[in-house]
């Protein structure tokens, strides 16, 4: 059986720390590939300007496509209507029956995830796969980890890696301020985005 891991995000931008995320689930865990899925109108983030759909893709693709292991899903970009992430799940997993799936997320969405729709197909449709990010305690990770295994009888994977002090919300300020930023991205993404002005200003589709 094939191992194959679902990075969803916004990716807006992709960055460094998110290649860091991916290599260390994939060594970690074994994985056969890693797939980035840009998000497509993800519910819990409905208030949110996000860059449009095929810039993100675009971003994405020139960060991985180098990488053997990495590929990229258009599946929730093309999908009409809200992305729900149990629905994903169900998709791939009829797609591809001999696989399992693990989807790999920050642990911000395990602190929410009862706020999910479906959260029990969630889980047991795949191996849920937590990252930890700025700002969380370990301890307190490690008791919400354990709360919703026990409320939904399902195993939480948590990928305790060192934390790369790094955002796509940090990184649009600091072009928006004219700093630069070639240190956290992947060198192709970087030129695409000082080549295409990208995350100045409102009045070209970006994000402040």
């Amino acid at each position: 059986m094939k191992k194959k891991a679902i990075f969803g995000g916004t990716f807006d931008p992709i960055h460094n720390g998110h290649l860091h995320i991916a290599y260390e689930a994939l060594y970690k865990f074994n994985l056969d590939k890693v797939i980035f899925m840009p998000s497509g109108n993800p519910p819990h983030k409905t208030h949110k300007v996000i860059t449009d759909a095929n810039v993100r893709c675009k971003l994405v693709e020139l960060a991985i496509k180098n990488e053997e292991k990495f590929e990229i899903s258009y599946y929730e970009v093309l999908k009409k209507g809200l992305s729900f992430t149990y629905e994903t799940l169900e998709f791939f997993n009829k797609s591809e029956k001999d696989t399992q799936w693990y989807f790999i997320t920050g642990v911000d969405c395990l602190m929410e995830i009862d706020t999910w729709k479906n959260v029990k197909k969630i889980l047991s449709n795949c191996k849920f796969t937590v990252f930890n990010r700025t700002g969380y305690n370990i301890y307190d990770i490690l008791y919400k980890k354990n709360e919703v295994e026990e409320k939904y009888k399902e195993k939480i994977e948590f990928l305790n890696i060192p934390i790369l002090d790094i955002s796509s919300t940090k990184i649009r300020k600091m072009i928006k301020n004219g700093q630069e930023v070639f240190y956290l991205l992947p060198h192709t993404v970087n030129e695409y985005i000082k080549d295409n002005r990208l995350y100045r200003s409102r009045g070209t589709g970006n994000v402040e």
